[in-house]
């Protein structure tokens, strides 16, 4: 597959490419500055220069035009406030989705965050990012794609253990970024995992169980 991977230079993308690239997946990644563009170039990816949170709808386009899947892997990230919440965690993942809409790219997964599905109203920069993240996977959902989303616990920066937790509800732990792109890397061609929002935290079962354990959970809108 043309994968597009949007906050390309994320340590969760940084992590996704070659493994992508290792599927045989050829993968572009989107980011704004130009200088993070050697690092995806040694993680195998073609750099695309976009600044998601300003560009046009007919930018967006063209950063994406011919992809197969897009994955948002994008966030404002810590220390913004809570006016960019709104324009990258829930902005940004719009713009891509309608792209993806217009341009009849149907797979798209979304690196989104545990309690999205229950955010705490207020104006803390926190709730905010819930509210954000929340809003932006009902986007993706309305828009009929064929969509992934995924909400992971708390994420470290250990060595991936190979095992992990899903389901519509899990505990509340801790899971690592390696882990997180290796479930990404799993589902995005498992036409199982379609139409699908999952928790994910660490645990025991081996990430090449997680698109069948997804395919048995009730479909978004079921």
């Amino acid at each position: 597959m043309d994968i597009v991977i949007a906050g390309a230079h994320g340590a969760i993308a940084r992590l996704l490419t070659p493994r992508l690239v290792a599927d045989g997946h050829r993968v572009r990644g989107i980011i704004r500055n130009p200088d993070h563009g050697p690092d995806l170039q040694r993680d195998g990816a073609e750099a695309v220069i976009c600044d998601l949170e300003a560009a046009d709808g007919t930018a967006v386009g063209a950063a994406v035009a011919g992809a197969d899947a897009i994955v948002f892997a994008a966030g404002a990230g810590p220390g913004s406030g809570a006016e960019r919440k709104w324009t990258v965690d829930q902005g940004a993942a719009k713009k891509l989705i309608d792209a993806a809409a217009e341009l009849g790219i149907r797979r798209y997964v979304m690196v989104s965050s545990i309690g999205a599905d229950a955010p705490p109203p207020g104006d803390e920069v926190f709730s905010v990012y819930l509210q954000a993240k929340a809003a932006a996977d009902a986007d993706l959902v309305a828009a009929g794609l064929d969509h992934t989303i995924i909400r992971p616990v708390h994420l470290t920066d250990d060595n991936g253990a190979g095992t992990v937790e899903v389901g519509t509800s899990v505990e509340r732990g801790e899971v690592s970024r390696d882990d997180v792109a290796a479930v990404i890397a799993t589902v995005i061609g498992d036409a199982r995992t379609h139409g699908h929002t999952f928790e994910l935290t660490g645990g025991d079962r081996p990430i090449a169980e997680v698109p069948e354990v997804i395919g048995n959970l009730p479909r978004d809108g079921a």
